[in-house]
């Protein structure tokens, strides 16, 4: 950038004026004379944009007209966090003539604008994190980073620990390769604001320390762990965790060792429980091992007083769900697992599992199971009859309901995803939970939604993926919606642009924590089907797909004022004038 001076005019004229704008290399430069002194600043206001040279200045403060942000004319600090610092210029008085330095004097890189999201996390100020956002990704910042911050800021600051706005963000990155630019950018602005306004009047969560010695023995530590945790003593779990890993536990004991203690009780706290752990370990995979101790302990609050549902009258009664899966887990226990699929009949196994014989179900499972069948196929056939009770849902039932069958599909992608990072025969119990789920949910598909046509004579007239954001802008479209990707589907639309719009029929909305894990997790769910060709997995992408849809359908349109503060920040970044009329 070129350093030569700008020239501005006379002294006496700017004493007279008072202020003068201007042209710098980017944007204009406003120019004060003010106590006897002159000082230029960067004349777009970094709050949103407005021109500070139509701004007041009084005692050393510039006060914008818009939304009345105020900055140190000299050192373009700003009194107000939310508006961000101005950038200033050096001045030079020679012979009564005014120059200014077109170069700011702040350097405000990617360091600048990691500190900017720290301090948007903190105060909990949408539009910084979004503005801070959209610096990083424009100046190539990779996205495990930006995550990181928010990673690093949710597990300290939040008190009762991981919750829906670390799940979010670790869905929110898990989805970006499926997103546009724009989308990836609001998919994480959305993830990390999320966690600032969930953490926001937490409290700090501290840590203990590991218990003191050189404690190896990691079978007894998770004998330890698990006993706490089914007492519900959270700080004996917490100092037991962390005396694990700092014994250098790896990945897959750390997983084995809490996972094992979410399934020794049944669809804790309607899978919630289990779905956190295994984000949990994802977002390690993506921001490093360090992070271990921060993140796995922020599991542990929420253990305290989880539901545990074998202890509910409707897994007990009228039909006895404990007894048949107390007994199906003690024949797991001398099964030699299979690792590759045996040819057996999964399509009558997966309408087993939708019908009314949960009995027969765990012992169909089971005898899979027995027969080589691998537990991660297992989970995955799950995880495809759970999608099926959302893609059956009818909307005659309870609006609330739609939550119900989430809760079921989201645990069971949760279990697969887990048991295909590290297999544990107690983790193998979660796919039998995740079945008594679905079996459970049976009534939300009394009757069941009529599945769309489609266009079985798969015409030649292609569809604009942008058609269905249109068809979502109105309530009550899920079936048109459904019918919609249905015969997109079936024309040959390509999937790379449907799963984008999904995203942003997502990404667009004030959407509630449920509809980030439906979305993500068809998707991975999705992937996993399509890695093979048969008419199983053929069937179970669509199913995903229309899941997804009918899902997203059912909770749009909202306010959308997430969205709108991203488009803000991105309009700002881009330099345009917000305060003029977008037709001028």
């Amino acid at each position: 950038m070129s350093k030569e001076k700008i020239f501005v005019g006379s002294l006496e004229e700017l004493q007279k004026t008072g202020v003068k704008l201007v042209k710098g290399e980017n944007h204009g430069i406003a120019v004060f004379y003010h106590e006897d002194e002159v000082f230029a600043v960067d004349n777009r206001c970094p709050h949103m944009g407005f021109p500070l040279h139509q701004g007041s200045l009084c005692d050393g403060i510039l006060t914008c007209h818009w939304h009345h942000a105020r900055f140190d004319v000299k050192s373009g600090g700003t009194l107000d966090p939310w508006a961000d610092d101005v950038s200033t210029y050096r001045t030079e008085i020679r012979d009564g003539e005014i120059w200014v330095e077109p170069v700011p004097r702040q350097i405000r890189g990617v360091e600048t604008h990691r500190m900017r999201l720290k301090e948007g996390l903190e105060q909990n100020i949408g539009l910084v994190i979004a503005k801070a956002v959209v610096a990083l990704m424009e100046a190539g910042e990779a996205p495990e980073a930006i995550a990181r911050i928010g990673v690093e800021f949710g597990t300290r600051h939040r008190a009762g620990g991981w919750r829906s706005g670390l799940t979010i963000l670790t869905a929110m990155l898990n989805i970006l390769p499926r997103l546009d630019h724009r989308g990836q950018i609001l998919a994480l602005y959305q993830g990390l604001v999320h966690v600032a306004r969930e953490s926001a009047g937490m409290g700090t969560r501290f840590l203990l320390e590991p218990l003191p010695g050189k404690e190896t023995d990691f079978a007894r530590l998770a004998r330890w762990y698990r006993q706490s945790v089914e007492v519900r003593d959270i700080r004996g779990a917490e100092r037991v965790l962390l005396t694990a890993i700092e014994a250098g536990a790896d990945e897959q004991r750390l997983a084995d060792m809490m996972m094992a203690a979410v399934t020794d009780h049944f669809y804790m706290d309607t899978g919630h429980a289990l779905d956190f752990h295994n984000k949990a370990f994802e977002i390690l995979e993506r921001i490093g091992p360090e992070h271990r101790p921060q993140v796995l302990t922020s599991l542990l609050p929420q253990l305290s007083g989880a539901q545990r549902s074998e202890e509910l009258h409707n897994w007990q009664s009228p039909v006895d769900l404990v007894t048949p899966l107390l007994e199906a887990f003690d024949r797991l226990k001398g099964i030699s697992f299979g690792e590759e699929e045996n040819g057996m009949d999964e399509g009558a196994l997966l309408e087993l599992m939708l019908g009314e014989d949960p009995a027969r179900t765990v012992q169909e499972m089971t005898d899979a199971l027995e027969k080589g069948m691998s537990p991660v196929r297992l989970a995955r056939l799950v995880a495809l009859a759970a999608a099926k009770r959302i893609e059956g849902f009818h909307v005659q039932n309870d609006f609330s309901d739609w939550i119900t069958v989430l809760h079921t599909f989201t645990h069971a992608h949760a279990v697969h995803q887990s048991l295909d990072r590290s297999f544990s025969v107690e983790l193998l119990r979660g796919v039998y939970h995740g079945a008594m789920s679905v079996y459970l949910d049976r009534f939300l598909n009394i009757p069941r939604a009529k599945r769309p046509k489609g266009d079985p004579e798969a015409k030649d007239r292609p569809q604009n993926p942008d058609e269905l954001l249109t068809l979502l802008d109105r309530q009550q479209q899920v079936a048109a919606a459904a019918q919609w990707v249905a015969t997109y589907l079936d024309r040959g639309g390509e999937k790379k642009s449907l799963f984008n719009v999904l995203g942003h029929a997502l990404l667009r909305e004030d959407a509630e924590f449920h509809s980030f894990q439906m979305v993500e997790a068809a998707f991975s769910e999705h992937d996993c089907w399509a890695k093979e060709d048969s008419p199983l997995a053929r069937e179970a992408q669509r199913t995903l797909l229309l899941a997804a849809t009918r899902y997203l359908a059912a909770h749009a349109p909202t306010s959308r004022d997430l969205p709108h503060t991203a488009r803000i920040a991105w309009r700002l970044h881009r330099g345009e004038k917000l305060f003029e009329e977008e037709n001028r």
